[in-house]
């Protein structure tokens, strides 16, 4: 069975290989285990509520239990820019006109921005290849929306992701190359990275503050804003399904798209629903597509759990869960949950009132 879960200490290991594997440019999950141990820290700091809501780092881990190994990985930073300065590039117009010319001139720019400052963030989205199918990527992500929804006060009204751009094999970026090189001595990925560690003030130091005009930069530099890399588009296509879309701003590194949506307008949030759960000896048939299957969470904030079941387990005011599901979500007969489609609402039972 697969469960999401608060990350743990003992996740390390696990996480470091996927991020091993998962390559560069990956920047909110390096492949560097003091950075990936600080997050651990973060997140268990959050989850005891150690630490000011604003500040909170909410990262989750998918685990297989049939194994006890961590497979994947997803995150909700609270709020973004408070401690250090968020950067973004904001994609622009500038109009030069001249009327005793006859001349009208609209030239594409790129000004820095701080515009998502104060702003939630999903982000450290990691599946292992071995688990790619099935409904584990949605289930991964969209766990995330069940959390976001349970606990509105700690989070912003508006949220976002910062899609990873377009680099090559080894690491390089073709936006880099044609900008932020030419303004730091330093390859991409070791700019990529220290970023990626918290270390941002150096942006505001070398960067120019001035808009870029996008024909002084060559064509491949110009292909790639606003496009994500290959390995993160099913992610795109995920946050599109939930109602994100492309606001306009790009990473300043890779030129990565920045997608935002509403929490009450996330498609996971708008078809949630919720019972009270029924541990049954009835024999249930978990094995089912995705398509057939509902998210269902047990409601708690430091032991937050969701895995799926089939639809048909869903009543008019009960979900049916076989004993090893109500084990894994820590709950009891009773108990309150919340479930959400796995997919589209057509898919899901109707529901009752909350």
């Amino acid at each position: 069975m697969l469960v999401i879960r608060p990350l743990q200490q003992s996740d390390l290991e696990d996480l470091y290989t996927m991020a091993q594997r998962a390559g560069k440019g990956l920047t909110s999950l390096p492949a560097d285990r003091d950075m990936l141990q600080r997050k651990i820290n973060q997140a268990q700091e959050t989850f005891n509520q150690r630490c000011a809501p604003e500040a909170g780092l909410y990262l989750f881990a998918l685990e297989d239990t049939d194994t006890g190994k961590a497979v994947g990985i997803s995150g909700i930073q609270a709020r973004v820019g408070l401690d250090e300065v968020f950067y973004n590039y904001r994609l622009s117009v500038t109009v030069n006109a001249s009327k005793e010319l006859g001349v009208h001139v609209r030239t594409p720019t790129l000004h820095l921005s701080n515009d998502m400052t104060d702003t939630s963030e999903i982000c450290s989205l990691l599946l292992s290849s071995d688990y790619h199918g099935g409904g584990n990527g949605l289930l991964l992500s969209r766990c995330r929306f069940m959390f976001l929804d349970e606990f509105r006060k700690h989070f912003s009204e508006k949220v976002f992701a910062e899609m990873r751009g377009v680099s090559d094999e080894q690491g390089m970026s073709p936006l880099w190359d044609a900008l932020g090189s030419k303004f730091f001595d330093m390859e991409f990925i070791e700019a990529d990275m220290l970023s990626g560690l918290g270390n941002k003030s150096f942006i505001a130091e070398l960067m120019p503050k001035y808009p870029i005009y996008l024909p002084m930069l060559p064509d491949s530099a110009r292909a790639v804003i606003g496009r994500v890399h290959g390995n993160t588009a099913p992610a795109l296509t995920m946050l599109k399904a939930e109602g994100f879309n492309f606001n306009g701003m790009v990473d300043i590194f890779d030129g990565g798209p920045v997608v935002e949506a509403f929490v009450h307008t996330i498609r996971t949030v708008r078809d949630s629903f919720n019972r009270y759960a029924s541990v049954t000896r009835k024999a249930i048939d978990l094995d089912v597509p995705a398509d057939k299957r509902v998210m269902i969470s047990n409601r708690s904030f430091r032991n937050f759990r969701v895995t799926t079941v089939p639809a048909s387990c869903v009543g008019i005011d009960t979900v049916s869960l076989p004993p090893e599901v109500a084990e894994a979500l820590q709950i009891e007969s009773g108990d309150p949950v919340r479930l959400a489609p796995l997919k589209e609402r057509s898919q899901a039972p109707a529901k009752a009132a909350n």
